[in-house]
């Protein structure tokens, strides 16, 4: 890996971490076309670890959301009038939502980093995703305000954000979707998924972290690259939050579409290899 290819990568991390369009794939594909390994430790370990540009922008973003969300668990903890707000609250659902993903990632990490970084996968994924997108704003509602959050909410989004661990189907894709099916509009559902972000990526790249900075990948490409990651996310969520509020999520879907469409042809014709 040369320092342009890991400014790509840490750019391609930080647009696509958030939108409904999948990181890991588009981190898979382009590091097909870069000629990269994609099954290796080294480049499994950089990808998770660039992350971190994409987790440091979403808490600089929601800073206030997140202080008061931890303030008020906190509180909550000792005194039982505390318990009664929503920040209280939301800081179980966060950690509830986690333990699901935290789980079937420990035991599933070989499969994870394994078959399913397969551009087969990559391809299948986001077009049947496509078609839960699809489905999820046709039954949405939108009847429900964040202030409405359940339990119930966080656990069914939390079993949901487990598909995402499949490259291609999308962890903001997943969850959004989920939140879309439990009623909560389409702000809710997005900030969700963000507030879900952080633990489960931070957790993803503190794993690999010993990885990532211990092989023939420059420790220097390694940061440069998060801090792309966090300069580009940051604008993303930004404007993602803008456009839910006034678009449906499948505008993002004949691009998953073409997408997987494309790489269907390119791999059925042997013009680039699965893996």
């Amino acid at each position: 890996m040369n320092l342009l290819q890991a400014i790509v990568l840490g750019g391609v991390e930080g647009l696509t971490e958030f939108l409904p369009v999948s990181s890991t794939g588009h981190l898979t594909i382009t590091e097909k076309i870069f000629g990269l390994s994609i099954d290796s430790d080294e480049v499994t370990a950089f990808t998770a670890v660039i992350q971190v540009g994409a987790i440091v922008a979403v808490v600089v973003y929601f800073a206030r959301d997140i202080w008061n969300i931890i303030v008020g668990w906190l509180r909550g903890l000792g005194n039982a009038q505390a318990r009664d707000t929503l920040d209280y609250r939301m800081g179980w659902y966060v950690i509830v939502a986690t333990i699901p993903i935290g789980i079937a990632g420990l035991l599933g990490k070989d499969l994870v980093t394994g078959p399913l970084r397969n551009l087969w996968w990559v391809a299948g994924a986001l077009i049947v995703w496509s078609g839960v997108m699809v489905l999820a704003e046709r039954m949405a509602t939108q009847a429900r305000r964040e202030s409405e959050l359940t339990m119930r909410d966080a656990i069914v989004i939390g079993l949901m954000q487990v598909l995402a661990l499949v490259p291609g189907v999308s962890r903001s894709g997943a969850t959004i979707s989920a939140g879309l099916f439990q009623g909560l509009d389409r702000v809710t559902a997005t900030r969700m998924s963000f507030f879900m972000s952080i633990p489960a990526l931070v957790a993803a790249a503190l794993f690999e972290l010993p990885s990532a900075f211990g092989g023939s990948i420059p420790a220097r490409y390694t940061l440069v690259a998060t801090v792309v990651s966090f300069v580009v996310a940051y604008a993303a969520v930004a404007w993602l939050l803008r456009f839910v509020a006034h678009h449906p999520i499948t505008w993002f879907v004949p691009y998953r579409l073409a997408l997987g469409l494309v790489l269907i042809v390119l791999l059925a014709t042997g013009a680039v290899s699965a893996t």
